[in-house]
């Protein structure tokens, strides 16, 4: 199994090609392919690379499925004794990406298993 830890929206994660992660808004349009080239650790088949802080030549790609706003957040404040409430509400915009491969200096290492439906003739 392939894996990599990078960091995007000030955030570090644990990827592997063929799932989807819901991180903060990148830039970009739906079905557009994003490289993410952050990447903290490498683990390839039981060898693992670590970076000093990133490891060089290695970049995670992917395609955005969608962008969407996460649930609302409330934030409340209230001192005690002193008549002071405050209720703020927050919507984070996020970015769902599918992980479609890694690879180290251009040669792919790791890839999304494509899975079609077949259609089976009856």
């Amino acid at each position: 199994m392939t894996y990599a830890i990078i960091e995007t929206g000030g955030k570090q994660m644990r990827v592997e090609p063929g799932r989807f992660y819901d991180i903060e808004l990148l830039p970009g349009e739906v079905e557009s392919t994003v490289s993410i080239d952050k990447v903290f650790l490498l683990e390839n088949n039981g060898s693992i690379q670590i970076g000093q802080p990133l490891v060089s030549g290695v970049t995670v790609e992917g395609t955005i499925m969608r962008h969407y706003r996460a649930r609302k957040i409330i934030v409340y404040k209230m001192q005690p004794k002193k008549k002071t409430r405050k209720k703020r509400g927050h919507r984070q915009e996020m970015t769902r990406l599918m992980i479609d491969s890694i690879s180290v200096n251009g040669a792919i290492i790791a890839e999304a298993v494509a899975t079609e439906a077949v259609a089976v003739a009856a």
